[in-house]
């Protein structure tokens, strides 16, 4: 890790860097950048820091929407994607007051480094880490058109099952076989694995720069699913890697002729595209969620962590699944959690706790409802908010009736869907949720209430231009009535 300036100059002239490039992120998640030759990168930059537009961001209103950003040196990297030698960091992002620069308090950084540092001051723990699943599928195609006269999706994969006659990719005459059937792809060895060596090479670059990688292979889905799964760090440093994951990914999907899709469920019928969260606490490096005696061997604490994300589930999920496509991912049978529940290896229930997780140190669990169109520094806040929210409150889920239930959730009697809540199943009520429970965000001005405000009315605008746009699953049922 890089920390001062002399650090930085050091690395450029090591490695011949030629232009600095500086990463900012919106609300959506998205990264935007802004490059300068290596000769511009002087110690006042890092004190005045550049000036951009914040209404670009969503951040700002076009009248008053001048913003600085300032590079966080501790972040940068060589970027393996770009031609020219290339040294990368990411940008805290700052107001302008009459009495100088104040840190933006809607930047996603910085509200998860209040979330950090509220738990902190809350005396429930000094080392929060979560340990993030990233399901992508990898793709050979994808075509789409939105006119008003023409609707279209067309997605392809090398390895899918429709391709064993007359491949576009083989060639008809030519075809080798070893397609994915729908539901097949977990864990397909050589050589329906169409991606491994790809993969390999994604891994290679993750752990070179950075991001410590647990494993990767082949997932559920038949037409390329697959994923990584990386080592636990904390809340901004784990946000960070998620950043740098994706932009990697994406690029060495593309520089090798392929395209991938973090996209909850771009496939009808086929397992949808996830981002799991596993998390647990520590105080002064001892495990604080492990007890012998308690269930699972949780400790009481680790039950409230559990008891504070449920109760606030559905309005965590106006962040941790703020797409119109996540709610399609959502539903029964599909591996995805629909029940707002928790039990030991359970994967139909909101919260899992991993069986396999035995020593203190290992001992955690999985929220399972987010996807990577989350911005994840949100995503991650907006989880351990519910969780300190929970532990404050000595809250029991046993109690509240949130479990532990050790059966499929997809298929409960009419009786106990009564008992049990579900999840939004659509991003209106996702947004509904959010509006009538967000006080636990605002705890120690975590989260904002212009955040809370903008990010209601990204979501909702969203929904209502996806809600108006005619589908064509509705040309088949309906033309001929």
């Amino acid at each position: 890790m890089y920390r001062t300036f002399e650090d930085i100059q050091s690395v450029i002239k090591e490695q011949g860097i030629k232009m600095v490039d500086f990463k900012q992120v919106d609300l959506d998640g998205k990264w935007h950048h802004l490059s300068i030759p290596v000769e511009r990168f002087t110690p006042a930059l890092l004190e005045k820091g550049i000036g951009f537009d914040g209404s670009s961001y969503g951040f700002l209103t076009v009248e008053k929407s001048d913003m600085v950003f300032i590079p966080d040196i501790t972040s940068a990297f060589i970027d393996p994607i770009v031609e020219l030698p290339t040294l990368s960091m990411i940008g805290d992002i700052y107001r302008i007051t009459d009495d100088g620069y104040v840190r933006f308090e809607s930047d996603p950084r910085y509200v998860a480094e209040k979330a950090e540092q509220f738990m902190k001051d809350a005396d429930i723990s000094d080392e929060c880490l979560f340990g993030p699943e990233f399901e992508f599928f990898v793709l050979d195609n994808i075509e789409f058109r939105n006119e008003t006269n023409h609707i279209e999706v067309h997605l392809d994969s090398a390895q899918a099952g429709w391709n064993t006659i007359d491949s576009p990719y083989d060639g008809f005459a030519n075809n080798k076989g070893y397609k994915v059937l729908p539901h097949k792809g977990y864990h397909a060895d050589l050589p329906y694995d169409a991606s491994y060596d790809l993969r390999n090479t994604m891994v290679r670059v993750l752990e070179d720069y950075g991001i410590p990688v647990k494993y990767h292979h082949s997932e559920n889905g038949g037409p390329g699913q697959v994923e990584v799964e990386i080592e636990f760090a904390t809340l901004k440093e784990v946000a960070d890697r998620t950043q740098k994951l994706k932009y990697l990914i994406k690029n060495i999907a593309i520089q090798n002729g392929k395209t991938v899709t973090f996209m909850p469920k771009p496939f009808y019928g086929e397992c949808g595209n996830g981002m799991h969260v596993h998390m647990h606490m520590f105080n002064e490096g001892k495990p604080i969620f492990y007890d012998e005696n308690g269930y699972s061997n949780l400790s009481p604490t680790a039950l409230y962590a559990i008891s504070g994300i449920l109760e606030h589930a559905a309005a965590i999920t106006a962040f941790a699944c703020p797409s119109t496509n996540s709610y399609k991912r959502l539903v029964p049978g599909y591996e995805a959690p629909v029940t707002i529940c928790f039990a030991t290896s359970n994967r139909s229930a909101v919260i899992r706790i991993p069986g396999y997780a035995k020593s203190p140190e290992d001992k955690r669990f999985e929220f399972r409802p987010s996807d990577a169109t989350a911005n994840p520094y949100l995503c991650f806040s907006a989880i351990i908010m519910a969780a300190i929210d929970g532990i404050q409150r000595k809250s029991d889920p046993i109690k509240l009736g949130f479990g532990p239930y050790d059966k499929n959730m997809y298929y409960l009697t009419e009786e106990e869907k009564k008992v049990v809540k579900s999840l939004p199943k659509s991003l209106e009520e996702a947004a509904d949720a959010l509006e009538k429970d967000y006080e636990f965000l605002l705890n120690g001005g975590v989260f904002s209430q212009d955040l809370i405000d903008n990010q209601l009315r990204k979501i909702r605008k969203d929904a209502e231009e996806v809600s108006i746009a005619p589908h064509p699953l509705e040309f088949e049922k309906y033309y001929d009535l």
